[in-house]
Formats: structure tokens, sequence, C-alpha cells
């Protein structure tokens, strides 16, 4: 039979050794721990308790001996008594006779077959007779018969002039000191994992847009991991914050001179050109409003548990207003966790894109079988190559020759959606719809 190659055995074992750091940890402390008590306990019978049981069975079968030779010497009722007498006085066994009787023809073994296989080498070394033994009918002693000319001659002698009976506890002792070194173990193992994993909740949770209590726990590398780790948090926080008041002010700046401008129109007489200028206008403004939309995520902002349908509902109205038919398919008792300003912004881009794209606007919620929330905006319009699609979530990105082009976007409601998802720690994307054209998904945590 050809064995596999080692690179075999290692990714077999590879593949079936814990994942978690809480798993290898506990295997690298009871692997070695239970391979020391079992070399250990092997040892021990190895070299001691077989030893002193082969010792005790070999003085067991001379004093055997002894009383048979004793007996066929002067084979009378007066020798037998007083060899029994000596042995039960001096050997602490008990001597029976019974005249024309045979051996037993049943062999019965006990559970640990190394005491009969000692017992016996020491009675066919010691005896010249047939012998019979019986290690199991009596807990604490063990019956020995020999076959003589007059009949047999029984033996029952204690266990312990046989076995050594004490071996156990030992074991016993090795087995309460293994359990109480792998407990103690497993206990300061499960507290530094546990750190880890606070730090490792805590890093999902700011993945998501949450801003979690969290307090350095473990040891020193898990601290300072830790304490990276919430200022790594600050100088992001900083970051964000220091670049929406930018666009804040840039935004703040932009609107002073498109309203004079809008004031120096609205003085204007109305013409062709004054209605031309007002619509600029308002398209820079509405640019203005998605930049500093874009940027500025709702980062800052908590989130809270709201009903599906109650956060599809403002989406569906704004496609209705721009002249969409519009369903909406949601259960009432759907309820997630959500910053509900980001989710609106994101689920209205969704509708907006939808009801500019097409006639019939689908909006729904459900359940995934993996526990995810799914919110999903379908059309009935051209839809995107799937080829395209992923291109379609970059910022700024219109695909015109894809789907009409969207005269008021700039390109961000899709990057919105995608930036607002993956803050949720979820994510968007797009799919064939049904309904013949585009289907906008956001799979967000259950």
């Amino acid at each position: 039979m050809r064995l596999p190659p080692p690179a075999l055995w290692g990714r077999f074992l590879k593949r079936r050794l814990p994942t978690s750091l809480w798993g290898r940890s506990l295997l690298i402390i009871v692997l070695p721990v239970l391979l020391m008590q079992v070399a250990v306990t092997w040892a021990f019978f190895d070299a001691h308790w077989q030893t002193v049981t082969a010792r005790l069975s070999d003085g067991l079968a001379g004093d055997i001996a002894w009383a048979a030779e004793s007996y066929l010497d002067d084979p009378t009722p007066e020798n037998l008594a007083l060899i029994a007498a000596r042995a039960e006085r001096s050997m602490q066994l008990s001597i029976a006779f019974r005249e024309g009787d045979v051996l037993p023809s049943d062999r019965r073994r006990g559970v640990i077959g190394a005491i009969d296989r000692t017992l016996d080498a020491a009675l066919r070394e010691r005896l010249d007779q047939a012998y019979w033994f019986d290690t199991t009918r009596y807990p604490a002693y063990v019956d020995v018969q020999l076959q003589l000319p007059q009949g047999v001659l029984r033996v029952i002698a204690p266990r312990e002039r046989a076995v050594a009976t004490q071996a156990h506890i030992f074991v016993l002792w090795l087995f309460l000191a293994t359990v109480l070194l792998m407990s103690v173990a497993i206990l300061f193992i499960r507290n530094q994992v546990r750190a880890i994993e606070r730090l490792a909740d805590a890093a999902e949770s700011f993945g998501r847009g949450e801003i979690p209590r969290f307090k350095p726990h473990g040891a020193r590398e898990v601290r300072a991991a830790a304490v990276a780790f919430i200022d790594m948090r600050q100088r992001i926080q900083r970051y964000i914050e220091q670049r929406t008041a930018l666009l804040a002010s840039v935004s703040h700046d932009l609107r002073t001179p498109l309203t004079r401008l809008r004031l120096e129109l609205a003085l204007s007489e109305p013409t062709k050109r004054t209605a031309a200028m007002q619509r600029d206008l308002d398209e820079m403004e509405h640019m203005i409003d998605e930049y500093l939309a874009f940027a500025r995520g709702e980062t800052g902002e908590a989130a809270e548990p709201r009903c599906a349908a109650e956060l599809l509902a403002p989406a569906a109205e704004d496609a209705r207003r721009a002249g969409a038919e519009v369903e909406v398919v949601a259960p009432d008792d759907l309820t997630l966790m959500v910053r509900p300003l980001a989710m609106k912004r994101a689920l209205g881009n969704l509708a907006d894109n939808a009801a500019s794209h097409g006639r019939v606007v689908r909006l729904s919620a459900r359940t995934l079988p993996s526990g995810e929330v799914e919110l999903a905006v379908e059309d009935d319009g051209p839809g995107i190559p799937e080829a395209l699609r992923e291109e379609a979530f970059r910022p700024f990105s219109r695909l015109d020759e894809a789907r009409n082009q969207n005269r008021k976007g700039v390109g961000l409601g899709l990057a919105i959606a995608r930036d607002a998802a993956r803050s949720h720690g979820g994510e968007a994307l797009l799919e064939d719809s049904d309904l013949g054209g585009l289907r906008a998904v956001l799979r967000l945590p259950g």
C-alpha cells in the first residue's frame, strides 16, 4: 500500500485543525498535556506496574508450588491440614482439596489482559502440574487450581498478592492534576481570546459607522493593538470631520454668489436667456448638494432600529412624484439597525434613478436565509450591461451609453448608495430585474 506524500498529510491535518484563535490556543495547551499524560501513564505501567505485578505473581506462584510439593510429599489429610494452617497464617492463602475432581474446562479472562498474562507466565514457570486460574470471579481474590493425581488442589489468594492494586490511585491523581492544570490554562486562554474578540467587534462596529465604547483589555500586546486601534479611529474621525467642515465651508462660499445671481435673475426681465441661466443655477446648486452628501456620508449619525417598510416609504413617494408607477413589497414586522438619514439618502437616490429610467418601479424588502436583510429597487428601464455594472458604482460615472443621460445628476447616486451600504457592514449590487430593467440591491446585516 502506497502512503500519501507528506504534503498531502499536511493539507489533510490543516483542514481538520481548528481555525479560531480560541481553538488553536486550546489545542496548544491540551495536546501536549494529553501526550504527556499518555507517555507518563505508559512509562508507569511498563516500567513499574508490570514489573511489580510480575514479581507479586512470581511470589504467589512460588507459594502455590510449595504447597503442592508439600502435599505430594505426604498426601494425607493431616498433612493437608498442617499445610493449610501454615499457608493461612504466613501467606494469607486459603487451601482446600477436592479429591477425585478435575480442573474446570472454561477459561475466564479479565478486562486487563496484562494481569492474566503475567500470572499465567509465573504459574507456568513455577508449576509442573496442570493448572487453572480465574481473576474475575471474586473482586478481591484470585482463584488458582492445580490438577494432582489425587484430585484438585484449590488455592484462594488475596488479589494484592498477585497484582499491584494501588496503581489506579496514581492514574487518578495524574488525571486530577491534568484536569486542574487544563482548567486553569483554559480560563487564562479564554480571557486572552475574549480581549481579542472585543477588539475585533469594536473594529467591525466602527466599520459600520458606529462609535462603540471600547476599553483595552488583555495582555500587553493586545492592549497595544487596542490602543493603536483607538488612535486610528480618532484620526479617521478627525479626518472625516475636517473634510466635512471643509466641504461645508466651500458649499457655503459657493452658495453666496449663487444667491446673488438668483437675485439678479429675479430682478431681470424674464427672457429665454434668463430662463436658461436659471436652469444652470439650479443644476449647479444640485451638484453642490450631491458633492457634499457624498463626502459627508452621514458618518456621525447613530444607528437606530427602523422598520423596512418605513425606510422604503419616502423613496417610494419620491418615485411617485417623478411620475413612476410604484409598488412597495415589505413585511411590516421586518426591522433592522440603520442610520436613518444615510439609508434614506441611499434609497432615495436608487428610487430617483429607477424613476428616471423606467415607468414602473418596485421597492421590496425581505430576509435572506443567511440572516441578512435585502432592500431592492427595481425598474423596467433599459438596464445596465453586466460588464458595466461595477463601473456604475464609481463616483461621477454617468454611463450615458447604457442608460438615458441623467441631466440633473452628476453620477454619485449609486456611489452614495454603495457607500451607505458598506458603512452599515453590507454591500450594494446591481442585478437583472424580472420587470425587464435593473435591480439595485442593498444587503445589510440583519
